[in-house]
């Protein structure tokens, strides 16, 4: 009977309503014309447009812009339409605002199976990340590993750009992430539907970068057998990110500035000019500003691209997020070694957080993925890591435990004992000349100790 009742109430479209409109959740549903005949409460605080402003109308009029961005499955009418689909999305609110929601969208049918339309769920987390923002509590952003203040200031300037469509530059040194940054940046834009499309400008040759930027026609050159798109083209609606921009050479920053001012372009050998709608992120590990004073970068150019500057910190800078970055990093290990757990020992962890970096994150990952090779009992220990951060152990060990001024990172070690000789050792297979560098020794003072202490290594004393 209670049953009974329950359905009768589902089928009055005031009680569906008012049930709908006590959620949580944003509900905006549109037909296969994107004729939006639903708008609930809470899709009203989220947008801040009202029932009357958007009910009966296109949804792409009634937002001013296809409300999903690049991701619009109606975006020509009567899209392709999954069972359901769920991806972030940034939107701007009537007021100018950005928020955070996280989408769902689901297809509607009738009893025979026929696609009347869709529904979208929206779940407003524009506060929860601004809290954790606020409050440190963020440990990763968009793919990106850290919690140090400087790599939360990183994050609050994507989410920043998320409703905006301004050039950005990213700088900072090899290793550092500008690339994760670039795809954080577009994967919470409007574009995010669209492509992104890298291009390293200093790994294409001189002769060629031309044409994979901007594409050729036929015959354009010697090898030029058919028509190709450029990357450029290949983004159309989406963003391209032109890595190690300085390495382009003076001819080349003339056209990108061209392209830049008014999105159109010929392609290599063609005559038909060609327009396009991307967003320009750029990266470099170099200081563009300088290579700007050395008349290397033209300066024009460099403000067209330096509209948003976003600096990344090396990781030297932020060696708090090392222990993140390890287990993050074991974790994919874990993953690609069958799943076993991979643990890293306190002396190891400790030495890896007094390492300068040089290489940044991607040589911490290098790092990582030699010392599993090496380590027999799936923990990674000090014997384990690379030679480079080995040695500074011993360097610690000379100077007392702490960590020596680098002027002295090389300096003699006070004194000598068995288990470092030994093992220095067989780190390098009994060469001693290596060994003593290890140590941080002249080689007559392994001798001496070698032939004191034969217990130590008796190979090695045997060929001294």
């Amino acid at each position: 009977m209670i049953e009974k009742k329950l359905k009768q109430i589902l089928k009055s479209e005031d009680n569906l309503i008012r049930i709908l409109d006590n959620l949580k959740e944003g509900i905006i549903a549109h037909d296969l014309n994107r004729r939006i005949f639903f708008f609930n409460r809470e899709a009203e605080r989220i947008t801040g447009f009202s029932r009357d402003e958007i009910l009966n109308r296109d949804c792409h009029e009634a937002f001013g812009e296809p409300f999903c961005g690049e991701r619009c499955l109606f975006k020509n009418h009567h899209g392709f339409v999954p069972d359901s689909a769920e991806y972030p999305l940034s939107i701007i609110t009537k007021d100018g605002e950005t928020r955070n929601v996280e989408m769902s969208v689901s297809k509607m049918e009738d009893d025979s199976g026929q696609i009347l339309g869709v529904v979208a769920c929206l779940r407003d987390v524009t506060d929860i990340i601004r809290f954790r923002l606020r409050t440190a509590e963020l440990t990763g952003f968009a793919n990106i590993i850290g919690h140090d203040r400087k790599m939360l200031q990183v994050f609050q300037q994507i989410r920043d750009l998320a409703g905006y469509d301004y050039p950005v530059h990213v700088s900072g040194e090899t290793g550092t992430g500008k690339e994760l940054v670039a795809e954080a940046i577009h994967a919470g834009s409007r574009r995010s539907g669209a492509p992104f499309v890298p291009i390293n400008c200093g790994a294409l040759p001189e002769g060629l970068i031309e044409s994979e930027l901007f594409g050729h026609v036929k015959g354009a050159f010697t090898g030029a057998i058919r028509d190709k798109k450029g990357r450029f083209e290949l983004a159309d609606g989406g963003t391209v990110l032109l890595d190690e921009v300085a390495e382009l050479s003076k001819e080349m920053q003339v056209k990108l500035l061209r392209f830049l001012q008014t999105g159109k372009f010929e392609k290599l050998g063609g005559e038909k000019t060609v327009s396009v709608n991307v967003r320009i992120i750029s990266a470099t590990n170099s200081d563009l500003k300088q290579d700007v004073a050395d008349k290397k970068f033209r300066e024009d150019l460099y403000y067209r691209l330096n509209v948003i500057p976003i600096h990344l910190p090396p990781l030297r800078e932020r060696k708090n997020d090392i222990p993140l970055l390890v287990a993050h990093f074991l974790k994919q290990l874990e993953k690609d070694g069958g799943g076993h757990p991979i643990g890293i020992s306190t002396n190891a962890l400790s030495l890896m957080m007094d390492y300068a970096w040089p290489g940044n994150v991607r040589q911490l990952q290098n790092v990582l993925q030699y010392a599993v090779v090496k380590s027999r009992d799936n923990q990674i220990h000090v014997a384990d890591l690379p030679m480079e951060i080995v040695e500074l152990h011993y360097q610690k060990k000379s100077s007392g435990g702490g960590p020596l001024p680098e002027k002295n990172r090389r300096g003699p070690l006070r004194k000598l004992d068995l288990d470092s000789v030994a093992f220095a050792l067989e780190k390098t297979d009994n060469n001693k000349a290596k060994a003593a560098r290890l140590l941080g020794v002249g080689r007559a003072t392994l001798y001496r100790f070698l032939n004191q202490y034969p217990v130590a290594a008796p190979d090695a004393v045997k060929n001294a």
